[in-house]
C-alpha cells in the first residue's frame, strides 16, 4: 500500500533563527506587529508499506539519520493512506 508522508521540520525552543527574525524585522517595517515567527520546513514523499505504524517507524528513522538533527530541531510527522 502507498502512504502519503508529510514531515514538518522546526528549530527547537532557544536556538537561534536568522530566517524568522528578519521575517519579523522586515514586518515590523511594513507595519504589522507579530509576537513571534517560526519558520517550518516541510518535507512531503509518497513511499510503500506494509502498515501505517511501520511507515512511521521508517519515517521517523529517515528523520533521525538524515532529513533533519534530532539536537537542534524538533520534528512531526504525519502519514495518511494515498486515495
Amino acid at each position: 500500500m502507498k502512504y502519503d508522508a508529510e514531515v514538518k521540520i522546526s528549530l527547537k525552543k532557544g536556538m537561534l533563527n536568522p530566517e524568522a527574525a528578519t521575517i519579523q524585522r522586515a514586518l515590523a517595517l511594513l507595519k504589522y506587529q507579530v509576537e513571534e515567527t517560526q519558520t517550518i520546513k516541510i518535507i512531503k514523499f509518497t513511499m510503500e508499506g506494509d502498515g501505517e505504524e511501520l511507515v512511521r517507524q521508517k519515517v521517523d528513522e529517515m528523520c533521525q539519520r538524515l532529513l533533519c538533527n534530532p539536537v537542534i530541531h524538533n520534528y512531526e510527522i504525519g502519514i495518511n493512506p494515498e486515495e
